[in-house]
Order: structure tokens, then sequence, then C-alpha cells
């Protein structure tokens, strides 16, 4: 299992939103290219970045940001927010990035899903954020109107590899993780689960690594590793 910081992006800041909510942001750098460096010192082996304003926008947003970030590390990165065409996907890729991270594509068109993991393989993720098990779209604000495990089932068919699934009510609170419902999307769908949302301190990191074997091979740490709740270092050593 590996541990993936999260850096997301508005305005080419970096920062934090509480439940998804732009409302309630905080704001943790004005350079995210160092905040990349610094993970990348603590040994963090793979990235998570998000274009907040892309996921809005449904285009990416913050292309400059994420260019200074792959200039500064050597580790993968994944990138996701707004990316809604093979051609949007062709252009994360071919800026460097490892993976590109469909969301809300993966509800409103699944023939795109399908195509890109037909094209790219484990270069494809798909987020699914889902807020009491439905899954959400367009920055979190509108029900998908379809189940996260339904969901996760379809795109299997297509070949997809990795799904990061996101409880919405978690996100952002420092709560806990919510490793049950984490471990049975996994087992229900047969993909390769990174976890997301809540994670607070190595305790999750514990419950998440014993269920590693349902399918769970990562988690994102964002709001913990900012605030101290968790030390990175500690968390990429429990997950090992």
């Amino acid at each position: 299992m590996i541990i993936l910081p999260a850096i997301d992006l508005r305005d080419g800041k970096c920062v934090r939103l509480l439940k998804g909510n732009f409302a309630q942001e905080t704001v943790y750098s004005t350079e995210p290219e160092e905040v990349a460096l610094r993970w990348a010192r603590e040994g963090a082996e793979f990235l998570h970045v998000v274009d907040l304003d892309g996921a809005l926008a449904g285009k990416p947003q913050n292309t400059e940001a994420i260019k200074k970030i792959l200039n500064s590390i050597q580790i993968p990165m994944e990138v996701g927010g707004g990316i809604r065409t093979l051609e949007t996907i062709d252009a994360t890729l071919e800026l460097g990035v490892s993976r590109v991270i469909l969301g809300s594509a993966a509800v409103q068109n699944q023939a795109l899903v399908k195509n890109a993991c037909q094209r790219y393989g484990n270069r494809i993720a798909v987020g699914i954020d889902a807020k009491d098990g439905i899954a959400a779209i367009d920055g979190w604000g509108v029900s998908g109107g379809i189940s996260a495990i339904d969901l996760a089932k379809e795109l299997s068919s297509y070949g997809l590899e990795t799904i990061i699934y996101t409880d919405i009510s978690r996100d952002g609170t420092l709560s806990g993780v919510n490793v049950e419902a984490t471990a049975k999307l996994a087992l229900e769908s047969g993909v390769n689960v990174i976890a997301s949302g809540g994670v607070r301190s190595l305790e999750d990191i514990h419950s998440l690594k014993a269920r590693e074997a349902d399918g769970i091979i990562g988690v994102i740490a964002g709001k913990s590793i900012y605030e101290g709740t968790l030390s990175l270092p500690e968390a990429i050593v429990a997950a090992h």
C-alpha cells in the first residue's frame, strides 16, 4: 500500500476544501511546486494533484502550476479535475503526468472511459466521489444518480485498473477514513482502490493496511499532513 500526498490547486495555489465546499477553503501555499518538493523529500512515492478550478469549469485551469510541479519532482504524479475528453487526456499525459484521473466523465460519458482504458491502460484512473453511497459529479455539487458500487462494477468491465474512492462527507474533516465502504467497493468491483477522504492519523493507515487483501492499494493524505495530525514519513513506513 502506498501513501499519495494530495495537492489541490485553486487559482494556482495549494488549498484544501472542507467536504468539497469551495466557500470553505484553506490556502496552504502560493507555491505548490515547493509543497510537492517537500512531500518528495519526505519519501512520497506518488503525488495526487487535483485542479479544483478545472473540476468546476469542465476543462483544465491550472496547467501552469502543474507544469511547475512536474519540473520540481522526480516521482510519478496523477492529475484530475476537468479532464473530460480524449484530447484533454492526451494533452495532460503529454505534460509528463503518469496517470490521469477521470471524475464526472465516468458518470456522464462512459464511452470516454472505455476508449481511454483501451488506449492508455493503467495510465487511466477514475475518481468516484460518493455521498451516502451515491456518486457525485461537477465538483461534488450534483448527484450522478448511480451508486458508487454499480458505477465501479461497470467501469471494471472496461478494463479499468484503479479507482480513487472519496467519501465526500468525510473529506477535509479529519474524522477518519471510511474503511468499510472503501473495502466493499474494492471487493465487489474487483478493481484496485485508493482510499480518500477523512484520513487523520496512523490509525487510519493501519486500518486500511489491514484490508489490503481486499484490494485497497493506497490512500490519499491531504489535510492530515498539512495540519500535522499525520506524519508523512511515519505513514509511509506503516503503509509498507
